[in-house]
């Protein structure tokens, strides 16, 4: 059994914009309050967070996490790294290393950004990592969890999502290849970015977020990752098909 916690299912900006008043960013209704987009997945015996936000902190203190196994990343861009600072306390508590998977590019990322973990001499209370490669092809894994790597495409840069049992996690994409959606069938819940109705270079639209999750016909899929442009979420979601869902910050549900 895994037991899902979306801890942010906004872009990179968040969701209120700062200095907008739009109907979505002056919402009363908490599921239109976004935190950065990251998930934990715990089983019976393991613990993972994929992505540590610029809200990482906050989003641990508030789902009252006290213990991580591993950080699994999907791809460099810093909303979606950027809190790896935090994993700390994780480290005094467990007297150990945060055990980190990230594909080569996202490791450059990391060592640049955060130098001073990987210092020979470096002081007391830094992070401690230890680092793992993820590559494409090759599942892996962490505790009971089994991670099988699903390379999606962002434009350019290349994301990994990620299958675990009957659950799939993919965001950040406008770009799925045939061989790549093979891993994709089967599962019986999906979660998948979809950022706005508008186009945008990097990310599916609503509309094509929707086409994909018919096509590949798995039975319960969330949205994540919205732009404020995405709507007010109960107008939203009434308008999805109804095996479609919006995912909000603080869902919790289980994949058997």
């Amino acid at each position: 059994m895994l037991n899902i916690t979306i801890l942010g299912s906004g872009t990179s900006t968040g969701v209120p914009l700062i200095g907008c008043d739009c109907d979505v960013c002056t919402s009363t209704d908490a599921r239109d309050s976004r935190l950065r987009t990251s998930i934990k997945i715990d089983s019976d015996n393991t613990s993972v967070v994929i992505d540590t936000t610029p809200d990482f902190r906050y989003q641990m203190l508030r789902t009252k996490t006290t213990h991580l196994d591993a950080v699994v990343f999907t791809h460099p861009h810093r909303d979606h790294y950027a809190g790896l600072d935090d994993i700390r306390p994780f480290n005094f508590h467990s007297n150990r290393p945060m055990q980190i998977y990230a594909n080569e590019i996202t490791q450059v990322a990391i060592k640049r950004d955060f130098y001073y973990a990987f210092e020979q001499n470096k002081d007391a209370g830094l992070p401690e990592m230890m680092l793992h490669t993820i590559t494409e092809d090759k599942p892996f894994k962490i505790g009971d969890l089994k991670f099988e790597p699903i390379q999606v495409m962002h434009r350019e840069l290349p994301v990994l999502g990620y299958r675990i049992g009957d659950f799939v996690y993919i965001t950040d994409v406008n770009y799925i290849s045939e061989k790549e959606k093979e891993k994709i069938k089967g599962a019986k819940v999906l979660i998948l970015s979809a950022l706005r109705p508008q186009p945008h270079p990097t990310h599916f639209t609503l509309n094509e977020s929707i086409a994909l999750a018919t096509e590949l016909a798995i039975p319960q899929v969330y949205f994540t990752h919205f732009s404020h442009q995405i709507g007010l979420h109960k107008d939203t979601e009434s308008q999805l098909p109804s095996f479609i869902k919006m995912a909000y910050d603080g869902l919790q549900f289980s994949v058997g």
